[in-house]
C-alpha cells in the first residue's frame, strides 16, 4: 500500500517533527488508526509535500510525525482543465471526484443553457464547496500532492474566453453532423493547456457551440457510444492523459 496523504494548513512542515491534528489528525489516529513505524505523506494540495514517519498518537486527533525534506511536484504540460455543466443530483460530486482521480488539473462549473440544476445563491455557495471538498478527498485518496482548482461557476461567455485563450478548446458533441473529428485523431499541444468542455445531458445548444466556434475551440466526439455529462469529462481527460504522455 502508498503511504495515505493528509493535507496539512499552512506551509509543508520540514525535517521537523510535526502535530497533525483537527480533523485530519481525527482522521488519522480515529479512522485510519496509524501506528509507530508507519509511513504518511503531508502536502499542501499546491504541490508542495514531504514523506513522515509516525513518532506516535495524542489522544483520537493528534497524530506527532517526523517530517523529511520538502518536495515540490511541478506541474505538468498540457494542463487540462474540464468545463463541467452542471449535472442533476449528486451527479456533479461523481464527476469531480473521478477526474480528479484520473489526473484533472481544473475543473470549471458552468450554467449552461440546458442545465436543468441552477446555482443560485447561498444554494450555489453550498453545492460549489461540495464540489471543492470532492476535489479535496478525492485528491486524498488518489495520493496526489497537487489538488485541482476547482473555479467559481462559469457563465458561456467565460468559457468562451478559456477556450478562446487555450492551446486547444474542445468542445464534446454527440452529434456526428457537428463534429469534425475524433478526439482521438486531434492534434495536441506539447505544452500550454487543453479546455475540455462537457454538455448537460440536454447537450450543447447551438447558440453555444456558435460562442465556443467563435472563440477558435472545435466539436469531437468521444466513441460510438454516448456518455452522460458526469462520465464524460473523465473519460476525455483520460484519453488525453494518455495521448499527451501524461499518463506515461
Amino acid at each position: 500500500m502508498t503511504a495515505p496523504v493528509f493535507v496539512v494548513d499552512g506551509p509543508v512542515p520540514g525535517d521537523r517533527t510535526y502535530v497533525l491534528d483537527g480533523a485530519e489528525g481525527r482522521h488519522a489516529v480515529s479512522v485510519k488508526r496509524l501506528r509507530a513505524g508507519e509511513e504518511v505523506v503531508l502536502t499542501d494540495g499546491l504541490g508542495a509535500w514531504t514523506e513522515a514517519v509516525v513518532v506516535s498518537s495524542e489522544g483520537k486527533d493528534r497524530l506527532v510525525v517526523e517530517a523529511g525534506p520538502v518536495q515540490v511536484e511541478a506541474e505538468e504540460r498540457p494542463r487540462i482543465t474540464v468545463v463541467q455543466a452542471l449535472p442533476k443530483g449528486d451527479r456533479g460530486e461523481l464527476a469531480v471526484e473521478t477526474m480528479t482521480e484520473t489526473g484533472v488539473d481544473a475543473i470549471v462549473p458552468w450554467a449552461a443553457s440546458r442545465c436543468i440544476t441552477q446555482w443560485r445563491g447561498e444554494r450555489g455557495v453550498k453545492a460549489l464547496g461540495k464540489w471543492r471538498a470532492t476535489a479535496r478527498e478525492a485528491g486524498k485518496q488518489s495520493r496526489r500532492v497537487r489538488f485541482p482548482e476547482v473555479a467559481e461557476l462559469a457563465s458561456t461567455k467565460e468559457v468562451a474566453r478559456l477556450l478562446a485563450a487555450a492551446d486547444l478548446g474542445v468542445v464534446l458533441h454527440e452529434d456526428r453532423d457537428c463534429v469534425s473529428s475524433a478526439l482521438a485523431s486531434a492534434v495536441l499541444p506539447s505544452g500550454g493547456e487543453i479546455v475540455l468542455v462537457v454538455g448537460p445531458e440536454g447537450g450543447v445548444s447551438p447558440e453555444e457551440l456558435k460562442v465556443f466556434g467563435e472563440a477558435g475551440a472545435g466539436t469531437y466526439r468521444l466513441g460510438r457510444s454516448v456518455l452522460r455529462t458526469s462520465t464524460a469529462g473523465t473519460a476525455g481527460v483520460a484519453l488525453l492523459l494518455g495521448r499527451t504522455g501524461r499518463w506515461g
